[in-house]
């Protein structure tokens, strides 16, 4: 059967209906006479806004001249015009610069003798913004770095830029005496001058002039980029709060009318150099492809810049001590999420530190050591691996209190600053996302403050024990109290807070107050307290803000089972169907094997009912067996002829952590196994099998 042929008017209607291109027809009056409602940019205007007008009548935000100018050279020519660009503003966002692709077919031979057109448009702006950012890179790799000079460099990056990315551009540098070895390594004060050496356009007003050197106002978002070495987009408004810090340094932003910048640290190496800051005023707010633009450019400049300044400045030991010191990168965890700012302005002894803990639960720790210089960063260290060290051993957070205050009594008498090591002071929080509930202690430092969910602020009492090192034997007294999941705990140093003076009670309702939003992300809430409380500069400040979450029932199994040498297969039953449930089958053994040992071990050595809870958080398995026995258990080997002695033996083979933790009137040996990894080692199940037929024989 010979194949029919398709209608034309088939195809037209087809394409009228549900192009994604906007296609016109228009009359020899240049008016539409039909068009497709599905075409991007027509759906949500009513017919009768098109049909029957000109294309500039239902275009609004492009240039009436520049339509018209297109369908006349088309009409007179008669022939077809391709791709031309057109630009101009959304309809829909004022700030939006919208490119769009026309394309204009004469039609002939009409009815009336008359040509009328076909006018087919596609929008392509995000082609059009992607193709001008690579161009904008393109220019950055091929025009930076063609001499060692560092100003040279810098305004070759800004002529790169302007008008190309943004609509001015400043590069501002570490002063050469102040650079190191390729920069400023770790947080950078904020007190540190930084030079103009370069802006473009050169007529611009700028809030600084080429050639001066000083700090940039505090706090700002040239302070926190500085601080946490991250690139921001920053809106610039009238009611932007950081512009308080220095209204009249600031006024030439908003007399230029900015509305959107980019803050972005020039870093190499994990060291600053300095800041690039784009400005647009008159083009589309900068958005989040711009920000990666900024990234990339930052990252080719800075290595060009690190090659031009090659000579190094001497560091101070208090400095390198801080970088080292700080804490590392803070693992995701199931208990909170957490944002910190640490601002070390002073070179002193103010320290935080995020320690996962058994069990799922965390410690939330600070502390801070009087005093300036090497002496108090290097009391704050010992202080901060002390807790550390401690806290991993799984001890009451007012045991582990007591414990840090006699450490810090023995590096008093033998630190030449004795008298200063007896000011420090520390604050540890515990908490527990089974049980949602949170220990607090402190020792001569500021309590936390602690928000609902609903941003209200909980009154919690926690009793002021004495400065560490001046303890004395005086017990650390805790409090435990349940919080909801999504409350917030903040964290700070008094230097947070010094800006306010002495009304202390004054700036933590002011804090308070900043820390009630609930809606924006933990790590911009952190930058806003930083720009409302304004911390001074003279003083390390740190804050640490953790948001609370809770393990959903369905991560946790638990159990109670008597003291009785029976009910051990009973446990591997539970732990068996537990482990199908959460579809862990690759667990079983191993799993089986640490919960025979442990409530086999419980049963023997234990007292009371025993406790079985098993845990399943992310990658990782927890096996936890709970007894009245407050005594350790001692992992040793066993000879061959022993009959026992090799239970901890087995679960340490078979955990990747394992450990005992105590409580009031009871004692926890728990497990820990990493999940969907690489399977165990042949060797070691050998080991493992080997040793239980030994104990069976």
């Amino acid at each position: 059967m010979a194949a029919r042929s398709i209608d034309d008017s088939a195809v037209l209607d087809a394409l009228f209906a549900g192009s994604p291109q906007g296609l016109f027809v228009f009359d020899s009056e240049q008016k539409v006479t039909r068009y497709n409602p599905a075409g991007r940019g027509a759906r949500r205007v009513p017919p009768e806004d098109v049909t029957g007008h000109c294309a500039e009548d239902f275009a609004p935000g492009f240039d009436p001249a520049e339509i018209r100018a297109l369908i006349d050279e088309a009409l007179a020519t008669g022939e077809p015009l391709r791709g031309r660009l057109v630009r101009g503003q959304s309809p829909s966002n004022p700030h939006r610069t919208l490119a769009l692709e026309v394309s204009l077919f004469p039609l002939h031979g009409s009815g009336d003798g008359m040509p009328g057109l076909v006018g087919v448009v596609e929008d392509v702006t995000d082609r059009q913004e992607a193709a001008a950012r690579l161009a904008v890179l393109s220019t950055v790799h091929a025009a930076v770095g063609s001499t060692l000079d560092a100003r040279t460099t810098a305004d070759e990056l800004v002529r790169a830029l302007v008008p190309a990315f943004a609509d001015a551009a400043a590069v501002d540098l570490l002063d050469d005496g102040r650079q190191g070895p390729g920069g400023q390594a770790g947080p950078l004060p904020t007190s540190v001058p930084l030079r103009r050496v370069s802006f473009a356009p050169a007529t611009a007003e700028t809030i600084r002039k080429k050639g001066d050197s000083r700090p940039f106002p505090f706090p700002t978002p040239y302070t926190q980029a500085l601080n946490d070495r991250q690139a921001r987009i920053v809106r610039v408004s009238p009611d932007a709060p950081w512009l308080s810090a220095d209204p009249d340094g600031f006024a030439p932003l908003l007399k230029a009318n900015v509305h959107s910048m980019i803050v972005a640290p020039l870093t190499v190496r994990d060291s600053v150099l300095g800041l690039l800051t784009l400005y647009r005023n008159r083009t589309d707010p900068f958005r989040e492809a711009d920000l990666d633009v900024a990234r990339q450019v930052t990252t080719t400049a800075s290595a060009q810049l690190d090659n031009a300044r090659s000579y190094q400045r001497e560091r101070t030991v208090a400095t390198a001590l801080q970088r080292r010191l700080q804490p590392g990168v803070i693992p995701d965890l199931s208990a909170v999420e957490t944002a910190h700012v640490y601002l070390p302005e002073s070179a002193g002894g103010d320290w935080f530190d995020v320690i996962p803990l058994s069990g799922t639960r965390v410690a939330l720790v600070v502390g801070e050591v009087a005093g300036h210089g090497v002496e108090a960063a290097a009391t704050m260290g010992q202080l901060r691996v002390a807790v550390r060290t401690l806290a991993l051993q799984d001890l009451e957070a007012d045991e582990l209190l007591t414990r840090l205050d006699e450490v810090a009594a023995q590096l008093a008498k033998a630190s030449a600053a004795a008298a200063d090591t007896d000011a420090a002071t520390c604050a540890i929080t515990v908490y527990d996302p089974v049980s949602c509930h949170c220990t607090m202690v402190r020792a001569g430092h500021p309590p936390p403050i602690v928000v609902d969910p609903d941003g209200s602020p909980l009154t919690v009492d926690i009793p002021q024990g004495p400065p560490l090192g001046a303890g004395g034997g005086r017990a650390f007294t805790p409090i435990v109290i349940e919080l909801p999941p999504g409350s917030l705990l903040a964290h700070f140093t008094s230097g947070l807070l010094a800006a306010d003076g002495d009304d202390r009670a004054a700036a933590v309702r002011h804090l308070e107050r900043v820390l009630a939003s609930t809606t924006l992300p933990l790590q911009e809430l952190c930058d806003s307290a930083v720009y409302r409380v304004a911390p001074s500069p003279q003083d390390d400040a740190v804050l640490l803000l953790a948001r609370t979450h809770a393990l959903s029932p369905e991560q946790v199994a638990d159990w109670t089972l008597p003291a009785d040498a029976s009910v051990v297969s009973t446990a591997r039953l539970l732990t068996d169907r537990q482990l199908a449930a959460w579809d862990l089958d690759e667990a079983v053994f191993a799993t089986e094997l640490i919960v025979s040992e442990l409530v086999t071990n419980a049963i023997r050595h234990g007292k009371g009912p025993v406790r079985l809870r098993l845990i399943h958080d992310q990658d990782r398995l927890l096996t936890e067996v709970t007894d009245a026995n407050s005594a350790s258990p001692h992992l040793r080997h066993a000879r061959e002829s022993d009959e026992g002695g090799r239970g901890l033996y087995i679960v340490m083979r078979l955990s990747s952590h394992w450990g005992v933790r105590h409580g009031r009137r009871d004692k926890t040996i728990w497990s820990e196994q990493r999940l969907g990894g690489e399977p165990p080692d042949p060797s070691v199940m050998l080991d493992v099998v080997d040793a239980t037929d030994t104990a069976e024989s």
